[in-house]
């Protein structure tokens, strides 16, 4: 019997994935989970055919949820889903194991044709995509300077975009704000900006918040 994780913070989000899923895969047992710590749980716990993993979640950055659950379960397929476009997260989680990567406007048929894609052992990329891998391993060019942060400095530019303090964003992220204010003077070199102000103007004119 098919098992199938469905991991998303948002329960309605949950519902419609869980409902597509078993339209489609009759015979599926299909578990859910709201949190960063739930999904490593149940990872732990026992083993899935696939997980479908959601990016955000407001105690851990998806990407890092990955990496830990492919180094727990190293042959287990992850759909990663997203509000976020392509170009920010599609090429880093292919990198950190993820086996797709989908926009949450996507139609549910494409939904289904990633699933049954990475459960064949593939992995499912989009034209648009695609695209982004293509230019990626092109000769430079115009690449945004945001695609060279790592995975913790997005998520702190993410934050800030939305207009959180350095403590808001410590509390957020579990970590001090010693911390995070070393993030942020990073994320000043790295963007070449000046102050927070330039920073959050930066996360929202790239539509990076969260």
């Amino acid at each position: 019997m098919l098992r199938i994780l469905v991991a998303d913070d948002h329960a309605i989000v949950r519902e419609g994935l869980k409902q597509v899923l078993s339209e489609e895969f009759e015979q599926a047992t299909i578990s859910e989970t709201s949190t960063a710590k739930g999904t490593i749980d149940l990872v732990k716990a026992q083993k899935w055919d696939i997980l479908i993993l959601d990016i955000h979640f407001p105690d851990r950055n998806g990407v890092e949820i990955l990496k830990e659950v492919k180094s727990l379960q190293p042959n287990l397929p992850v759909v990663v889903l997203s509000l976020s476009p392509e170009d920010q997260y599609g090429i880093r989680v292919l990198k950190a194991g993820g086996a797709a990567y989908l926009n949450k406007e996507s139609a549910p048929e494409e939904l289904i044709s990633s699933v049954k894609k990475v459960l064949d052992g593939g992995r499912y990329v989009s034209a648009s995509l695609a695209e982004q891998l293509a230019a990626s391993i092109a000769p430079p060019r115009t690449t945004p300077l945001y695609q060279t942060l790592s995975d913790r400095e997005l998520e702190v530019l993410e934050h800030l975009g939305t207009g959180s303090t350095v403590s808001d964003i410590a509390e957020a992220l579990s970590l001090s704000v010693k911390t995070v204010s070393t993030y942020r003077s990073r994320l000043l070199e790295k963007l070449r900006l000046r102050t927070t102000a330039d920073l959050i103007r930066y996360a929202i004119e790239h539509r990076l918040s969260k």
